[in-house]
């Protein structure tokens, strides 16, 4: 990251013996000593509008949509908002609720044989492919995307008011959040529309109550 430019790293339930003793990196130390630590994804990514995850899978074995690097490269500098790159575990990578908080995946462009990466490597590829593309000209900037936080609260009063109104049986269910998690942010909302959509699912809850 420092090598890139980027200094804004956020860990999620971190190994804390490991995220410790890489804080002796070389000339990395102020990255590591300023990293944030939260308890989930949807915290981490809260106040992001654009939220891009990484796989070593091909488009054909996710149900996201999946861009090439160059393009996820070209559409992240289009943002107009804070942008959060989601790496996983060196491990097992992304599980699908974490691929469910993302806006779309993308991967660097590896051999079928030889799909996974190094994570360290992995994040340098990504990085140098997202300040390579700044060479290039922009578009128009878009309307600020709505934040991850705001999607997530629609989410949650989504659910709630397809409770009480009969159309779910229950809510909570694992697979039902991630459905209605993804459908939110394939609408694209921006972050008045999505002020608007909060306050009329809070009205029809506070009919749904009474």
């Amino acid at each position: 990251m420092s090598n890139f430019g980027f200094t804004d790293l956020r860990l999620v339930e971190a190994y804390r013996v490991a995220a410790e003793e890489a804080r002796s990196g070389v000339k990395a130390d102020a990255v590591l000593q300023q990293a944030r630590d939260f308890s989930s994804v949807a915290e981490a990514v809260a106040d992001c509008h654009l939220v891009i995850g990484t796989t070593a899978l091909g488009p054909r074995d996710v149900e996201m949509p999946c861009k090439s690097l160059i393009d996820a490269a070209k559409q992240m500098r289009r943002s107009k908002g804070r942008v959060a790159l989601l790496f996983g575990s060196e491990k097992f990578g992304l599980s699908n609720d974490d691929m469910s908080h993302c806006h779309l995946l993308t991967r660097i462009p590896t051999r079928l044989e030889h799909r996974a990466m190094n994570l360290g490597q992995a994040v340098a590829v990504t990085l140098y492919e997202l300040i390579r593309s700044g060479a290039e000209p922009l578009a128009d900037k878009p309307v600020v995307e709505a934040a991850a936080g705001s999607n997530e609260r629609i989410g949650e009063l989504l659910i709630e008011a397809l409770t009480l109104s009969g159309y779910a049986k229950q809510a909570g269910g694992v697979s039902q959040e991630r459905k209605i998690r993804q459908l939110i942010r394939r609408m694209g909302l921006s972050e008045k529309d999505a002020m608007a959509v909060q306050g009329m699912l809070r009205q029809m809850l506070w009919k749904l109550r009474g």
